[in-house]
């Protein structure tokens, strides 16, 4: 009889992970919270963008050094906890939960709310109850299975995306002439304000969520201390890239553009900038798109509930269950599908200021365990560690730290609301760990003196 644990299989390179964290980032996500972004950023869309790559950068950086000192499933849960402290690990691995299980309720309800606008007769929920169930068997299939549906996702989202430009800087030219295409208006215009830059920034870091992703993949990934930190900065590059061309270009072709939905914003931005034919071609990529996000970020939280269950800070029987035949966490899989139901009953604005406090939390002590494990506990303090190991991450930890308290106040309430109930859970827990260790020695004294 074979009493081996089920473990994850390592099949994954960096083009796997690559194509993973943009599928789960995905690139069509600037279009899909645009109409949000636009309100947060005060138009200023380019302008917040760049900030948002700044403040990531530094962050995709403090990723890359902890995912080298502990290449194991969990991200910012497990470097804080054994970086830092276990409870503050625990804490910022609830406050993280938000980020992903909020993720393929975004996922869902933005596939939902799309292919309603084009099929008004089909209502959301039948969307949404359709992607679910798609999502739960894929993941329980498999890692490669996911990998390969990324690849072509992420792929097909890239080309529409130069389509969408190519058509934008048309306009731009048949408007103006070619140095129309260069200008810092949408960097800097008369009404600029930095506060609402950086307002916009907290929000859009969103779109940049997929980098840290992959860090919970560790365990499914070939040699990860050298994949794992390579894939994480081509992600965040690729990244910037994509979302500050779109934004630059649309600020200075339609600067004046307004929408009736903030939700569907970009549809109606699609429509005028290409009509019929570019709105359908929209709805398909934003289909295989909106898909394959609702697979990758579901094979993100179900590989982040196995690392807590793993470890029985939540049930292991549960969370740490994995699948002999197919080796994926089924029961995380299907208990993250029950929960994505719930978009059902949730707007996107909500949804996307859940998962930034969420993400934003977590990066912010990612930063602090970069310090924790290198500068103090392994005393890395020479001139140039120095730089690498305490001033870039306390950078990355102030610059997201201060975005986070950008937010808006009902998320911060809420985000802290959810905090103290880990803080509740965790005690809870401790008493019964602890109740559990005192009857286990009892037990074995009543042994002893029999």
């Amino acid at each position: 009889m074979n009493t081996q644990p089920t473990e994850f299989i390592k099949s994954l390179n960096t083009f796997g992970i690559v194509f993973l964290g943009l599928a789960w980032m995905t690139p069509m996500i600037f279009f899909t919270v645009y109409g949000v972004a636009f309100e947060a950023a005060g138009g200023m869309l380019a302008a917040a963008y760049v900030v948002a790559f700044i403040a990531i950068f530094f962050t995709a950086y403090s990723y890359s050094r902890m995912v080298k000192a502990y290449p194991i499933s969990g991200s910012a849960y497990t470097y804080t906890k054994k970086a830092i402290n276990p409870k503050m690990g625990f804490l910022v691995g609830w406050a993280l939960l938000l980020d992903y299980i909020f993720s393929p309720i975004i996922a869902c309800l933005t596939f939902g709310l799309f292919l309603n606008a084009q099929f008004p007769s089909i209502p959301v929920y039948v969307w949404i109850i359709l992607l679910n169930l798609i999502l739960a068997f894929v993941n329980i299939i498999g890692i490669k299975s996911v990998a390969r549906v990324s690849g072509f996702s992420v792929i097909f989202q890239i080309i529409f995306i130069l389509f969408f430009c190519t058509f934008v800087a048309k306009d731009i030219i048949i408007g103006g002439d070619g140095m129309a295409l260069f200008s810092l208006q949408p960097f800097f215009s008369s009404d600029f304000s930095i506060s609402t830059v950086f307002s916009g920034a907290a929000l859009i870091c969103f779109c940049f969520l997929g980098f840290d992703a992959v860090t919970t993949m560790a365990e499914e990934t070939v040699n990860p201390r050298k994949t794992i930190p390579k894939a994480i900065f081509m992600i965040v590059c690729i990244a910037a890239v994509l979302y500050i061309t779109i934004s630059y270009l649309t600020q200075i072709a339609y600067p004046n553009f307004t929408f009736v939905n903030v939700e569907t914003a970009s549809f109606e931005m699609i429509q005028m900038v290409g009509g019929n034919l570019l709105s359908a071609l929209f709805t398909t990529v934003l289909i295989v798109a909106t898909f394959t996000q609702g697979v990758s970020s579901v094979t993100s939280v179900t590989r982040f509930l196995f690392a807590l269950g793993r470890e029985s800070v939540l049930p292991n029987k549960v969370f740490g269950y994995l699948h002999p035949k197919y080796k994926t966490p089924v029961l995380n899989i299907v208990f993250v599908t029950i929960i994505s139901f719930f978009s059902i009953a949730i707007d996107l604005d909500t949804a996307v200021t859940f998962v930034s406090f969420g993400a934003l939390t977590a990066f912010t002590f990612v930063n602090l365990s970069v310090i924790a494990h290198y500068y103090v506990r392994n005393k890395r303090r020479s001139v140039k560690e120095t730089f690498l190991y305490l001033i870039f991450p306390l950078i990355g930890a102030c610059f997201i730290g201060w975005l986070l308290t950008l937010l808006e106040k009902q998320t911060l309430l809420i985000g802290v609301a959810w905090i103290l109930v880990g803080f509740v859970y965790m005690g809870i827990r401790t008493s019964l760990v602890k109740k559990l260790n005192s009857d286990v020695t009892k037990g074995k004294v009543a042994i002893i003196n029999r």
